[in-house]
């Protein structure tokens, strides 16, 4: 169970110490919500510490408690939450799991806007699928199908499996595929060890897919490797 030491020999800082242009509100006006990190952004939210410690700091021991990842803090209930950090009430705690829900919600609208247009090149696709990689903390293998203009028709998860590796039935993605009237894939997986490198079984894979693709006049756009900050593309790399 988490507890705050209110006998810190080091006094909190508090907002009112700061300079105007560090308080996070202060700082958004004057240079854009961008140039917030995390935990400027969660103060905004929290707007007040609690006892003996700022909201600053309060921030950035939660994100501290989580790795960094915003994306635990969401997964946690409201009771959760105030277990955890004594001192936040059950206000504090929706309020906060609310705007990253909110958030979640706009990848997801966002992502669907995306689906309206073309695909038309590897980072575009990378930039509309990586929301789904995003939480991950397993290998995921997911499938865009595409129509003839290259607009996608539907994405969908067809495997997950462990740190290191998730296996792939290649009958549901064809089956899919025809199911869709689909003219066109793009495989996506994930490596949650950040290596942008691809497996042995990663080639493998892709050429099976691809052979079996092949059969039903479906074409295989590209496999792309998906890590936290960049990607990989098969056919950028002439793998395909």
């Amino acid at each position: 169970m988490k507890s705050f030491d209110h006998d810190s020999p080091v006094p909190p800082r508090m907002l009112r110490d700061m300079d105007a242009m560090e308080k996070p509100r202060e700082k958004a006006m004057r240079y854009g919500l961008d140039s917030l990190t995390d935990t400027e952004l969660m103060a905004i939210i929290f707007a007040t510490g609690i006892k003996g410690k700022s909201v600053i700091d309060l921030c950035r021991e939660i994100l501290d408690d989580n790795d960094g990842h915003l994306s635990l803090v969401a997964k946690m209930s409201v009771d959760q939450f105030c277990h955890q950090y004594k001192g936040i009430g059950p206000v504090k705690a929706i309020t906060m799991l609310a705007a990253l829900k909110l958030g979640e919600r706009t990848q997801v609208d966002a992502e669907g806007l995306s689906m309206q247009q073309p695909i038309t090149s590897a980072d575009k696709a990378y930039k509309l699928m990586r929301g789904k990689f995003q939480w991950a903390r397993h290998e995921e293998f997911w499938v865009m199908y595409l129509n003839r203009g290259g607009k996608p028709l539907k994405s969908e998860r067809v495997s997950q499996g462990g740190t290191g590796a998730t296996v792939v039935d290649v009958k549901i993605i064809v089956r899919q595929a025809l199911m869709l009237g689909a003219d066109s894939v793009i495989l996506f997986h994930n490596h949650p060890s950040g290596t942008l490198r691809p497996s042995g079984n990663d080639d493998s894979l892709t050429q099976k897919i691809k052979n079996a693709c092949a059969l039903m006049d479906i074409t295989v756009h590209d496999h792309i490797i998906v890590t936290d900050t960049s990607f990989y593309s098969y056919s950028e790399h002439n793998r395909l």
